[in-house]
C-alpha cells in the first residue's frame, strides 16, 4: 500500500485557509498514486486552544464532510489526522477516518491529554479505543502524546493492529523523543508506524515535521525533514506476519504476571 503523510504548516486559528492546504495536499497524494492519505493532529485549527468555542467543528461535521468527499473523489482512504471536534458537552480531538468510498469508518478521540500545552484546559478526554479496518487489515489510530503510553498501543495491537497511525503536533525541542518513541512501538509491536507531524510554528511553539513510515523491525521506511512536505513511503502487510515468526514475542508473553 502507497502512504502518503500529508505534513502541512498549519495556519494558527484558520479553518478556512487549513481546508484548502489540506485540499491542495490530498490532490497531490491521489496524482501519486497514493492509496491512503494521513494528515496531523489538530489541522483546522492548530493549537490555539483559547478560541476554541468559536472555532471548533460542532460534532466534527465540516471535517466528515470534507473527508467524505476527498475520499469519493479520488477513491483513496484517508485517515484524516485529528480536528477539534465540539461535543456539545466539551471539545474532544477527533480522530476521524473514511475508506475510499467516503464511508466514515471510526472516530477516535485522543486519551492522553498533554499538560504542557495546557490541553486538560480547553479539551475533554477521549474514551474509545482507536481500532478500526480498512483494506482487509486492522489498524489503530492514536495521537500525539498517546505515544509516550506502550501500554496503550499494546492493547490495541493484542486486539489485531497491525498498523498503526500517529497523527501529531509534536515541538522540534523534542524531536529526538519523537523518533525514538516511534521506532520502539514499532519494534515492540512488530507493526507499521505511521507518524504524521506539522510543520511550521505558532506563537507558542516550533513545530518538528521529521514524520515518519516505520516498518515492523524498526527500519524507517520514509522520513520528512522540518519544513512542509508531502512523504510517500510503500508498506507491505506480509511483511508484519514474517517479522512476528522470526521473533514470536506475542506467543512469549507471560501475561499472568503483567
Amino acid at each position: 500500500m502507497k502512504i502518503a503523510c500529508l505534513q502541512m504548516d498549519i495556519a494558527f486559528g484558520d479553518p478556512g485557509a487549513n481546508y484548502s492546504r489540506a485540499a491542495d495536499f490530498l490532490k497531490k497524494a491521489s496524482e501519486a498514486g497514493c492509496e491512503l492519505a494521513v494528515l496531523p493532529e489538530l489541522w483546522t485549527t492548530g493549537y490555539d486552544l483559547t478560541r476554541l468555542n468559536e472555532i471548533a467543528d460542532r460534532g466534527a461535521e465540516r471535517a466528515k464532510q470534507f473527508l467524505t468527499e476527498a475520499a469519493q473523489k479520488y477513491g483513496m482512504h484517508i485517515v484524516g489526522g485529528s480536528v477539534a471536534n465540539d461535543t456539545g458537552s466539551g471539545v474532544k480531538n477527533t480522530m476521524i477516518i473514511v475508506d475510499k468510498d467516503g464511508r466514515l469508518i471510526h472516530e477516535y478521540s485522543k486519551l492522553h491529554l498533554f499538560r504542557l500545552m495546557h490541553e486538560e484546559k480547553y479539551l475533554i478526554d477521549g474514551e474509545e479505543d482507536g481500532l478500526f479496518e480498512l483494506a482487509g487489515e486492522k489498524m489503530a489510530g492514536f495521537i500525539c502524546y498517546d505515544i509516550r503510553f506502550p501500554e496503550w498501543f499494546r492493547k490495541q495491537v493484542v486486539n489485531g493492529a497491525r498498523v498503526l497511525f500517529v497523527p501529531a503536533e509534536w515541538p522540534l525541542a523534542r524531536v529526538d523523543h519523537w523518533r525514538t518513541l516511534l521506532t520502539a512501538r514499532a519494534i515492540e509491536n512488530q507493526a507499521y508506524v505511521i507518524a504524521c507531524n506539522r510543520s511550521g510554528s505558532d506563537p507558542d511553539n516550533q513545530f518538528a515535521g521529521h514524520s515518519m513510515i516505520i516498518g515492523p523491525w524498526g527500519e524507517v521506511i520514509a522520513e520528512a525533514g522540518e519544513a512542509e512536505e508531502m512523504l510517500i513511503g510503500e508498506i507491505d502487510f506480509g511483511a508484519i506476519d514474517e517479522i512476528r515468526s522470526r521473533i514470536p514475542v506475542f506467543e512469549d508473553r507471560r501475561t499472568s504476571f503483567y
